[in-house]
């Protein structure tokens, strides 16, 4: 789903300072707790608070609002393209809402900031949206030719290609710019053809003279921080199928990419299967190294089952170690990364904003 993006793009400028009421709201909304599994529609929860409403109007405006989970994308500091799943009001069009939300303005930097991340859509662009028969059309006002780079620009489609591509009712997206079909941006990137799912952190090839036998799988790594997990689309020489995906995830990310590898440098795999909705790995004992970690092995898990749950028919995840399991009960394949209270949590910044 992304692309190869080992270069070092302009870190997050750090917010100075807001007025304490707009931070509190922002803070009250980071403390809503949910666990959303997505699973062909969208899930819905009420809002739950852990601290006292500010106000008579902003307890009247929030209180009983049905909220569903959905996935924006952001780049990290390391110019990863990075899913985080939020919760939004439930309403019409939750997939142009999501856009929105990666939009660049004051609320949605400050939102993107509390997790170390930069919205990719630039500041002031509308967009149009059309959904029909698995493929999306985007039309994106003429503030989108205002990026100041190619790597903002890709980091712009893709994201937003990869935010819609993340509802069951796409499969591609296709980009219009101030309703004008353009085969390049500002600053030169190609704009002309289809975007999906798997076009995102691509792995570099050292070379494609086999490209016709080529294909690709997504394996999920923990970034340099091990605060999130990041996508990253490998092209492999053999079918990209579980087993593959499992063998590549044990391998760990390549060496230059600033990204962490999930399992021990020595495990490997024994073996892989699927049976009744259920993909089974058995690991070798080294892999039992992973509850020794300071988290007990939960970026590991996840790790494995979201690199799992992009295969059709995959519902869990169980793990084996030599084959014991290593937690009693299988693991629920989700769509639902990266959640956002969970990342606002372990990020360390300080944010104050004039």
């Amino acid at each position: 789903m992304k692309l190869p993006r080992f270069s070092n793009f302009p870190r997050i400028p750090m917010p100075r300072r807001v007025d304490m009421e707009r931070l509190l709201i922002v803070g009250a909304a980071g403390l809503v707790v949910v666990l959303a599994l997505r699973g062909g529609g969208e899930t819905t929860q009420t809002m739950i608070y852990e601290t006292p409403p500010l106000t008579d109007t902003v307890s009247a405006s929030l209180e009983n609002v049905e909220m569903t989970s959905t996935v924006c994308w952001y780049e990290d500091g390391d110019g990863y393209l990075v899913p985080v799943t939020r919760q939004i009001p439930l309403q019409d069009g939750i997939a142009k809402a999501t856009l929105a939300l990666m939009v660049q303005s004051s609320e949605n930097d400050l939102a993107a900031a509390r997790m170390g991340l930069t919205n990719v859509i630039p500041e002031g662009v509308t967009i149009d949206l059309d959904i029909s028969g698995g493929k999306a059309r985007v039309d994106m006002s003429a503030e989108a030719l205002n990026c100041s780079s190619a790597e903002d620009e890709l980091l712009m489609v893709q994201g937003t290609a990869a935010a819609l591509c993340g509802f069951d009712t796409v499969e591609e997206v296709t980009f219009l710019f101030d309703g004008q079909k353009r085969s390049r941006l500002t600053h030169g990137t190609d704009v002309s053809g289809v975007f999906t799912e798997d076009m995102v952190n691509v792995e570099s090839v050292a070379t494609m003279a086999d490209s016709a036998y080529a294909d690709q799988v997504q394996l999920y790594f923990p970034s340099a921080s091990g605060r999130m997990l990041v996508p990253v689309t490998r092209t492999v020489f053999s079918p990209a199928d579980l087993t593959t995906a499992i063998l590549e995830l044990a391998k760990g990310p390549k060496a230059d990419s600033g990204l962490e590898n999930p399992l021990p440098g020595d495990c490997g795999v024994k073996s892989v299967s699927i049976s009744k909705g259920i993909a089974t790995i058995d690991f070798t004992k080294e892999f039992a190294q992973v509850a020794q970690q300071s988290d007990g092995g939960y970026q590991a898990l996840q790790a494995v089952v979201f690199t799992a749950s992009q295969f059709p028919g995959v519902k869990q995840v169980q793990v084996l170690v030599d084959g014991k399991p290593f937690r009693t009960e299988p693991q629920t394949a989700t769509t639902w990364v990266n959640q956002a209270d969970e990342v606002m949590a372990q990020y360390p910044g300080v944010i104050e904003i004039d």
